[in-house]
């Protein structure tokens, strides 16, 4: 089993976990801000199974009908996960609506208060392990779901700091209005999560400094070439692809243009892990005066 699925698994127990916890510390105060966040833990519970389920498609092999493999089904996934997490913000709304209309007092709100901080200190350690993971192992679909777990640790933040002024002040309409500002925030955390998959589901370039490093290595790693032009990337999930036209000398033999992209490959993958390369090669009448990538 590869680190991203074993971390994805792992992710659906703590799930549970934390979600019993913050449905025991509801059952305990009747607090509609409570219930607001067990009702997100309950999104992600649901969203881990959907990172789960696109990490295992995303590591297929490519085949015949998907020749470029099944790296962006991270995106499809991650892009789920800020949708339910915008249901989620919507469902907490619709609760501190009810709420509002009839505030009540809380009963043992320090024994919930003890049991979420519980829930919410695992949430935090989780959502770090994920995050800081997913990057290494360039997952989008665990990236997005320690994010949302990192939205939950914050929702549970401001949940309990809105019961201690609750319980304070005597002011029970308080509860819901904590859980509306959290409900905002957590939308607007969903809408980033979207829009940021759905770029990159666009075939979004790689990042300025990546973009810097290809182009770094091609010039340096080209030797014996005129030049290299239209240079293209994209990525997928933890697959980088790269993209470019080689301009060689035209008595140049096969054999000899053959170990310049070959010595420019093993270049790009040493420096880009995940790097798939596809070099066009062409005859010096074909070079370019603009976008050009000189050899050193």
């Amino acid at each position: 089993m590869s680190s991203a699925l074993k971390l994805a698994t792992t992710s659906l127990f703590v799930g549970a976990l934390v979600l019993g916890l913050k449905m025991l510390a509801w059952w305990l105060t009747g607090s509609v801000a409570l219930l607001s966040d067990a009702l997100e833990s309950i999104v992600n519970l649901a969203t881990a199974l959907a990172a789960l389920i696109a990490i295992r498609v995303a590591a297929r092999p490519a085949d015949d009908t998907h020749p470029f493999g099944h790296h962006k089904a991270e995106f499809f996934s991650a892009t789920l996960e800020g949708l339910l997490i915008v249901l989620a913000a919507l469902l907490i709304l619709r609760e501190a609506f009810y709420g509002f209309l009839a505030p009540h007092a809380l009963t043992t709100p320090l024994k919930g208060l003890l049991v979420n901080g519980g829930a919410t200190v695992l949430n935090g350690v989780w959502a770090w392990v994920l995050i800081r993971q997913g990057r290494r192992l360039k997952s989008p679909a665990l990236v997005a779901d320690g994010q949302h777990l990192w939205t939950d640790v914050l929702t549970s933040f401001g949940v309990a700091i809105g019961l201690i002024l609750t319980v304070l002040t005597g002011w029970w309409a308080l509860d819901p209005l904590m859980a509306s500002l959290v409900a905002l925030h957590i939308l607007r955390t969903g809408g980033k999560i979207v829009l940021s998959s759905l770029s990159s589901l666009m075939d979004e370039a790689v990042p300025d400094e990546t973009l810097a490093l290809i182009r770094t290595v091609i010039a340096a790693e080209s030797q014996g070439a005129v030049e290299a032009h239209d240079l293209k990337t994209r990525h997928a999930g933890r697959a980088t692809f790269v993209e470019f036209h080689l301009v060689v000398p035209g008595e140049m033999n096969v054999f000899d243009a053959h170990e310049i992209c070959d010595r420019l490959e093993a270049a790009l993958h040493k420096a880009v892990p995940g790097a798939q390369v596809t070099i066009h090669l062409e005859p010096d009448h074909k070079s370019e005066e603009t976008g050009i990538i000189l050899p050193d």
